[in-house]
């Protein structure tokens, strides 16, 4: 009997080179993205007593310690912006890069069971995690926006300026930056279980190698070459210079930041689709 050619809507194939990720795929399974996005959102917080008010909450919280215990306490240099508005702003731009980092630096390791059972574009998973950090990151750039808003009114030491025209590529600079980190990570901890303690303590340090809580102004010139090579300061003194104002733009650390996280994301994607043919077998 002559078989008739059929047309498929889906065909599964093996990747011939570890440079075909398979964007396409991603975009055809955009559905189930969003689907993912609404259930890290509602399931994080459905057995809350605070619910979303937590997304509030933290940067408060943080914003208040963080002005009592290195303004008020260590005295340091705000650049002559309000502390309060200062360290929200560090704080906010910060908390969606490291939240990103952490969840995604453990996909393969908490999702291996659904891996294993069904096919979908493993980028799928990762990419959810961003964007649904991207909700949390939105409601607290409102309260951002509010405080800022209340020293403008008062006469207070805060200029936006044209740099504020930047804030949309600093943030997806921040969101392919985390993306590529967590992808390289998770896919090293299929065979280096380690990693996993480490980046639990060692995004904690990294945050005093960003200028979150001081100015880059602020540091000593023998250490502030070796903070600029770190991707993040050019992405957060641009984002607090753009709305505050305070401190200045540094072109070169920009420029920096911005070729460095391409080149991070690129390789994180290669990596990640290397290990996502086999890691069940490993993990």
């Amino acid at each position: 009997m002559e078989l008739k050619n059929e047309a498929w809507d889906l065909e599964i194939k093996p990747q011939d080179t570890v440079f075909d990720l398979h964007l396409k795929d991603v975009w055809n399974y955009r559905d189930l993205l969003w689907l993912l996005v609404r259930r890290d959102f509602v399931s994080f917080y459905k057995q809350t007593i605070f619910g979303p008010l937590w997304f509030f909450i933290q940067p408060i919280f943080t914003t208040i310690i963080f002005t009592f215990i290195f303004s008020r306490m260590a005295g340091i240099s705000t650049n002559g912006a309000p502390a309060p508005i200062f360290y929200m702003a560090g704080n906010v731009a910060w908390s969606y890069f490291s939240d990103g980092l952490n969840k995604t630096s453990t996909v393969f390791r908490d999702n291996v069971s659904i891996f294993g059972k069904v096919y979908f574009p493993r980028l799928i998973m990762p990419l959810s995690i961003i964007f649904s950090n991207l909700v949390k990151f939105g409601v607290q750039f409102i309260l951002f926006i509010i405080l800022m808003a209340y020293y403008l009114f008062k006469g207070e030491n805060v200029h936006p300026n044209m740099y504020v025209l930047l804030f949309p590529v600093v943030m997806f600079l921040m969101a392919i930056l985390s993306l590529g980190l967590g992808l390289i990570i998770t896919a090293l901890t299929t065979k280096y279980r380690d990693l996993v303690f480490l980046v639990t303590f060692g995004v904690q340090l990294l945050m005093y190698a960003t200028p979150v809580i001081y100015p880059l102004s602020a540091a000593s010139a023998k250490y502030r070459l070796l903070i600029i090579c770190n991707p993040l300061s050019g992405l957060i003194e641009t984002f607090r210079y753009g709305f505050l104002g305070a401190g200045q733009f540094y072109p070169y650390a920009f420029a920096y930041s911005t070729v460095a996280s391409f080149v991070i994301f690129l390789i994180g994607l290669v990596i990640f689709n290397k290990v996502e043919k086999n890691f069940v077998d490993t993990i």
